[in-house]
């Protein structure tokens, strides 16, 4: 059974910081790509960073400089380190690990609000 546990939401001040966690369990994470989205109220789901099995990273342009992704293998765990923070990055937050490249299947989390608001 694979899950994705993300944590580390919350309440944030504009410029403040928030680092999410994404705990993954029934996959072998290491060959996952894995990867942040978030959606806002009335919007599209849009990509915020991912980061590949090699370590490369892919971070959105409307984040960039501000957020960055890390993958630590030996704890099955991606990050999000947010700083920075502004009202328009509120939405709710999904981990995702994707294996269709290699034939296999993706995988989302619960999700996770973020919420910066003054």
């Amino acid at each position: 059974q694979v899950q994705l546990v993300e944590s580390g939401g919350g309440l944030a001040q504009p410029g403040g910081s928030l680092r999410l966690s994404c705990a993954a369990s029934g996959i072998i994470f290491s060959i996952y790509t894995m990867g942040w989205y978030r959606q806002a109220p009335g919007k599209q789901r849009e990509l915020v960073a991912t980061v590949t099995s090699g370590g490369i990273t892919n971070v959105a342009d409307s984040v960039k400089g501000r957020f960055t992704i890390s993958r630590d293998n030996a704890r099955n765990t991606v990050y999000l380190q947010m700083n920075s923070l502004k009202p328009e990055d509120t939405a709710v937050y999904y981990c995702n690990a994707d294996a269709t490249r290699l034939g296999g299947y993706d995988f989302w989390g619960q999700g996770t609000q973020v919420t910066v608001s003054s």
